[in-house]
């Protein structure tokens, strides 16, 4: 089996990466990433271990090039994106170019290549925007309400269309929250726990009442995994763990787990039109017979676990020219 994996430098896309070349160990595995602030060479470093992993660095927006690296691969998971909400409000233009084109030059070139069985879209629960009260399915509205999930509903909306038109095996993914190793420290959970590891302030917005589903991220290649083989194209699939937490009590229980005094929590203004809630219902993919393993409680242990055995990876980034301009022009308290 030949599995392509776009943006297997970054969060998901590397745990990803890690567990199929561990499973599969037959398998060839084709990473492909462009390397921005969000892919870390450390991670790189740890992947190319592995026997049956090979890196190429490219943009997914060269068509030409994404062209002639997938021709032959059986499988593509399309993880490369951009991510982060705060920065699709200062540099709106990055996130469509990646998030839509990108998928685009990846959908012409599966029209083209006729090996490709499964095409696996990464999207995200944030398409649906905020609900008060119980969960989305996947026939819910979309009610995108920033610049990220915007380009995200956007790229949906394409891998459907050329489902539809031309029958493209596609299967879109759209998951709550994801932890764990390898996650950027601008993400709340390793901010979080980083920042109390250096007995920093950690920022909260607002009064830390806003509420996510999260997930493991190895329950989660585990559900992509099961897509890969069992997922109907043309489909959507939620995919959550239903461990629904406030930010607040997130933060709380970090500290505590790292044993450190809540007075390292740092009210800061919340962020224009900050969605309050995300839930979605996951019976579909349930059907099929996925349930995640992990618990919040034992995902949060091994994630600060690794933080804590992991230094030289973070620091890396925290130390960077970029990560402290971002950090001090997004929280000028601190």
């Amino acid at each position: 089996m030949k599995i392509a994996i776009t943006g297997g430098a970054g969060f998901i896309g590397s745990n990803f990466t890690s567990f199929i070349c561990k499973k599969y160990k037959q398998s060839q595995i084709l990473n492909i990433d462009r390397m921005t602030y969000a892919a870390n060479p450390l991670t790189l470093q740890i992947l190319n271990k592995l026997p049956n992993h090979r890196f190429i660095k490219i943009d997914i927006c060269d068509s030409k090039g994404i062209e002639e690296l997938l021709s032959g691969y059986e499988i593509i998971v399309h993880f490369a994106a951009e991510t982060h909400v705060d920065r699709s409000l200062e540099n709106t233009r990055d996130f469509l170019t990646t998030n839509i084109s990108g998928t685009l030059s990846i959908l012409e070139t599966i029209k083209k290549i006729k090996s490709i069985k499964r095409y696996i879209h990464i999207s995200t629960d944030e398409v649906y925007g905020s609900i008060q009260s119980g969960s989305f399915t996947e026939e819910s509205k979309i009610n995108p309400t920033n610049p990220y999930s915007v380009s995200k509903a956007s790229a949906d909306f394409l891998v459907l269309s050329y489902f539809r038109y031309f029958n493209i095996p596609a299967i879109i993914i759209r998951s709550t929250n994801n932890f764990g190793p390898f996650q950027h420290p601008e993400k709340f959970i390793p901010l979080a726990i980083t920042n109390a590891l250096e007995g920093k302030k950690i920022p909260l917005y607002g009064d830390g009442k806003q509420t996510r589903e999260w997930i493991f991220v190895y329950d989660t290649c585990r559900a992509i995994e099961m897509l890969i083989n069992n997922g109907e194209p043309g489909q959507i699939y939620n995919v959550s763990a239903h461990q629904e937490k406030t930010n607040i009590e997130t933060l709380k229980k970090i500290l505590k787990m790292l044993e450190k005094d809540e007075n390292l929590i740092l009210n800061v203004p919340d962020r224009p039109s900050h969605d309050v809630r995300y839930s979605i219902a996951t019976e579909k993919i349930e059907k099929l017979g996925f349930k995640s393993i992990y618990s919040f409680e034992n995902g949060l242990k091994e994630t600060i676990k690794w933080y804590k055995e992991n230094q030289q990876w973070w620091k890396h980034i925290k130390n960077s020219t970029g990560f402290r301009q971002y950090y001090k022009a997004r929280y000028p308290s601190l």
